[in-house]
């Protein structure tokens, strides 16, 4: 013990597990340590690890494959080093790594990630040759591989241990004693400080220089419990520099956890040294921290090489097994055999999956129902596969199963894990195990005849698989008694049923009843092992019920040939029906005609025969291709009656009977020949066919003698010919109807006497008729077109005289005199002035001119009298009655007899003033009355401004402007 108190304090820890490990008792172990309560507390962590690398548990639990633990740190001595200088392959740990793969580790291979180091199968670690340095801590992955593809890792790290000198051993005693008694006198003796983590690197000395520079050591990960109670902060470790007895040192941590985010989850007393945990750690929201420790002086400069903590967090079972799903669907087939796989549930677990709190463990609670066996499925416990372990499934008994689930971890232990459940439905799936079975075996059904898609039948029949599937759909077949094909059974998609319908119309004459044979199956084939029932063969009887069946006519259409031209009363055939009832009744026939387009045929009513009753033309509208058709109809006297159509077709022969017509019936022609201009191409049109159409054959008749005088006609071939001038013949311009005699080629040939209206006009170079030309052949000389140029002219002098005239009216229409003249007696007479224009919406007016003034002083001054208020007086007046004045009247009758009795009685008034402008014009007029433009104060006013107002004023100028003469 006295060697370990000269180490650091996580070095005697690690000292007092060594030997442990071997063999001395932990009592001892306990007693030989210090009391200080952290230590205590990282030793019974560590001594958790020793105990599973040895598998030396108090309780063992079921076995768990791996290896015991996820990081191993192992410290080598240097000696062991120098033997590896010298030997080449060694073992170089006594310390090994814990593998069991439940199975007694038979055909287990490791691997190693590091070429120099690797493990063998008892577990220690094995150095390869010289090149194997620990020089600078080495970390290697090691992998193990089991016999079923089942692959195992873990991290080793190795490292050197240097042994302190007497020196230190002795110094660091002295300061452990002085920390003691430190802690004595504060009366914390159940507070002692951690483990404490000691710097290594270089040490400046000034009298004997450098020392020799020590290899940093492996710190151990701190192992910290998640969830802890506190009290926080709660001390972890503490660190220290043995350089802090010369200068003063300052302490800090770096990394996620410390000055990075989440930040001052771990803190450390810069003096001290001494680093905490401020809060409880959750290991599901981070497993580990790697920190880095710093040693500083007091002006920053760096004392020591930076250390890592790697500090992991010991998981706690505070997590329950959560499933994906809370409700999982499965389906799994009718009849099957145990073992078959129906589906999976999973559930995961936060926690630690490599410890037993994350080790999750499957098992059914309870199924519903029960039946055929309350345990019809099983589930595997470690994956959450459920399977079938009985037989009976049967879905047209139990078509769903509900199965609970519970998932815990602790590897299942109910005890000491956490649960949870889940619900999995189990759907049970239809298979083709009951074949269709038909109600009856016998079915019968009635059909009338010649009816088509008509239900005659309905099969029935029951099926206990699972409706609307193809292992309940059924198809029906028949399998005899049909050889025609009349029928066939469509399947009706909602009840199933067979519905047997005609698809060919049956004949009471030819059959009165069908025995059929039925075979129903389903749409997907029966399951194996499944034997078709004998009750999915029926036989169907349907009779065939007698109907009045229309007469119908053998022959339909009926073609007969005949030439045209047959005259009326003509027999050209019998167009009789037959009646399909020969059997059980005995009808008569009756014919009528339906359609006959031209009118040309009767039939006989009792017998058919069809008889011309006018002639028959081929050339007729009627007749298409040669063919006239026409309809006829037969009726039967059954109950009801019953009747059907016929059609006739008459192929009419041509006979030569239309003579042909010339064409073109009209042409023009050069009035002189020449190389170019040969004449008039010319054919005919005959409304026969061959052979009584073309060739035809063109003449000139020999009357008049000058057509053959001057024409001629040369074949071109056998439809065309060319009418042309004879040569050095010279016509007039003009129009010339020429005669021309067509024959076609019937027999007897068929002639007509055509005429062809020739033009006969002046041609330019090209042999085109020119404009005088094409005037002068339509029969007008040069006289007759110098005459109509004439008449042309004078109309256009005409139509130019009007136009001056209307010019010259329009300008004395403008410059009329206003006013008529001053001898005339104006006061009887009524002025129409000229045009006033498009109307007053035309026209901007100053319409404010015509209200009534806002001030009436000028008619409130005037001497008393009765007056009109539209004035201003312009002589001293007689002494009347002052009107009332109305601005406003209510009545607009009286307001117009008012003003025209004042107006009467006003001796004031001009003999010439009779249009009045009346009192009221609204509000906000600026002028009193049109009559003040003639009033002044002395009775005399200045007219001569007329005369600049134009000619339309010039009456009015000459009125009151006159001067001395008036």
């Amino acid at each position: 013990m006295k060697r370990c108190r000269r180490r650091t304090a996580l070095w005697c820890v690690n000292q007092h597990i060594s030997n442990t490990s071997s063999g001395q008792p932990l009592a001892r172990l306990l007693a030989t340590m210090r009391t200080d309560f952290a230590l205590v507390l990282t030793a019974a962590l560590l001594l958790d690890t020793v105990w599973r690398n040895n598998g030396e548990h108090a309780s063992k639990g079921p076995c768990r494959a791996g290896f015991s633990q996820s990081f191993y740190s192992v410290l080598i001595s240097r000696d062991v080093l120098q033997d590896l200088a010298i030997v080449k392959d060694t073992t170089v740990s006594s310390q090994k790594v814990k593998f069991d793969d439940c199975m007694g580790n038979e055909a287990v291979d490791f691997q190693s990630s590091d070429p120099f180091f690797s493990v063998q199968a008892d577990g220690s670690i094995f150095a390869k040759g010289q090149g194997a340095s620990l020089e600078e801590p080495v970390q290697f992955k090691l992998t193990a591989r089991g016999p079923h593809a089942h692959v195992w890792e873990t991290v080793v790290q190795l490292a050197l241990i240097d042994p302190p000198s007497p020196q230190q051993n002795e110094n660091e005693v002295t300061k452990e004693e002085g920390k003691v008694a430190e802690r004595k006198e504060r009366k914390e003796a159940f507070q002692a400080p951690p483990p404490v983590i000691m710097f290594s690197g270089s040490r400046l000395n000034s009298s004997k220089g450098l020392r020799r520079q020590k290899r940093d050591w492996v710190i151990p990960p701190i192992n910290v419990a998640e969830n802890s109670r506190g009290p926080f902060p709660q001390m972890l470790v503490s660190i220290r520099s043995d350089q802090d007895q010369d200068i003063s040192i300052r302490y800090s941590i770096t990394g996620v956890g410390a000055d990075q985010p989440p930040n001052e989850v771990f803190n450390i007393d810069p003096v001290l040294g001494k680093m905490f945990v401020t809060k409880p750690l959750d290991r599901e929201h981070r497993s580990s921290y790697h920190l880095r420790a710093h040693a500083v002086d007091m002006n920053g400069n760096q004392v020591e090489n930076p250390i890592d903590l790697y500090i992991f967090v010991i998981d706690m079972n505070d997590n329950r097994p959560e499933f994906k799903n809370q409700v999982y669907n499965g389906s799994v087939d009718e009849g099957s055999k145990p073992g078959t796989p129906v589906m999976h549930v999973s559930a995961f677990d936060a926690d630690d999956n490599t410890t037993a709190n994350g080790m999750v463990r499957y098992r059914i609670l309870s199924q519903m129902p029960h039946s055929p066996i309350p345990n019809m499925f099983t589930i595997n416990s470690e994956t959450g596969d459920i399977v079938t372990v009985a037989p009976g499934l049967d879905r047209e008994k139990v078509s769903q199963y509900t199965i609970i689930v519970q998932a815990t971890d602790m590897e299942g232990n109910l005890n000491f894990g956490l649960s949870n459940t889940a619900t999995a439905i189990i759907t049970v799936t239809d298979i083709n195990d009951n074949p269709p079975m038909l109600t009856s075996r016998t079915f019968s059904g009635e059909v009338p005849e010649n009816r088509v898609d008509v239900v005659v039948a309905n099969l029935t029949v029951i099926d206990a698989d699972q409706q609307h599937s193809p292992n309940w759909n059924a198809v029906y077949r028949i399998i005899s008694g049909d050889p025609s094909g009349h029928f066939t059974i469509r399947t009706d998609p909602v009840s199933n049923d067979g519905m047997v319908t005609v698809v060919k119309p049956v004949d009471f004459e030819m059959n009165r009843a069908f025995m059929l044979t039925v075979v129903v199956s389903n749409q997907a084939h029966l399951a194996s092992g499944i034997q078709s029932s004998l009750q999915s063969t029926a036989g169907v009887t349907i009779s065939v019920q007698d109907v009045n069946e229309p007469p119908y006519f053998p022959t339909n259409p009926k073609h007969i040939r005949f030439e045209e031209g047959v005259p009326a009363g003509t027999s050209l055939t019998t167009f009789s029906a037959s009646d399909p009832d020969r059997l059980q009744m005995q009808q008569t026939i009756r014919y009528s005609k339906l359609n006959d387009p031209a009118d040309w045929l009767s039939i006989n009513r009792t017998n058919g025969q069809i008889i011309t009753t006018a002639m028959l033309d081929r050339e007729s509208i009627y007749v298409k291709n040669n063919i006239y058709e026409a309809t006829f109809l037969a009726t039967d006297n059954g109950s009801p009656a019953a009747s059907g159509t016929g059609t006739l077709q008459i192929y009419l022969i041509d006979i030569n009977d239309n003579s042909p017509a010339l064409i073109p019936k009209e042409s023009q022609i050069c009035e002189r020949m020449n190389r170019n201009v040969n004449g008039v191409n010319i054919t005919a049109a005959d409304a026969d066919t061959d052979p009584n159409a073309g060739p035809f054959v063109f003449e000139l008749p020999n009357f008049p003698t000058s057509i053959r005088r001057n024409w001629t006609i040369s074949r071109i071939s056998g439809d065309y010919a060319r009418l042309g001038l004879r040569y050095q013949v010279y016509l007039e311009p003009g129009v010339y109807e020429v005669p021309v005699i067509v024959s076609d080629s019937g027999n007897p040939p068929l002639s007509n006497r055509s005429v062809i209206k020739v033009k006969v006009c002046p041609c330019d170079e090209n042999g085109d008729c020119t404009t005088l030309g094409a005037v002068a052949a339509a029969g007008l000389g040069t006289g007759a077109i110098i005459s109509i140029l004439i008449c042309i002219i004078i109309l256009l002098s005409m139509v130019l005289l009007f136009v001056v005239w209307i010019k010259r009216r329009e300008k004395e229409r403008q410059t009329k005199q206003l006013l008529i003249d001053p001898e005339d007696d104006v006061r009887d007479n009524i002025l129409k002035y000229d045009e006033e224009g498009g109307g007053e919406e035309d026209q901007d007016y100053d319409l404010s001119q015509l209200q009534q003034p806002d001030s009436l002083e000028h008619i409130m001054s005037k001497p008393p009298g009765v007056r009109r208020v539209d004035e201003r007086p312009i002589i001293p007046e007689s002494q009347y009655p002052i009107r009332a004045v109305v601005p406003h009247p209510g009545d607009i009758g009286d307001f117009i007899h008012e003003g025209l009795r004042a107006a009467d009685n006003d001796p004031t008034a001009p003999p010439y003033d009779s249009l009045l402008v009346f009192d009221y014009e609204g509000s906000g007029s600026t002028a009193g009355s049109v009559s003040s433009l003639n009033s002044s104060s002395t009775g005399d006013q200045d007219y001569d401004y007329l005369n600049d107002w134009g000619p339309r004023f010039k009456k009015l100028a000459d009125m009151y402007g006159g001067g001395d003469d008036d």
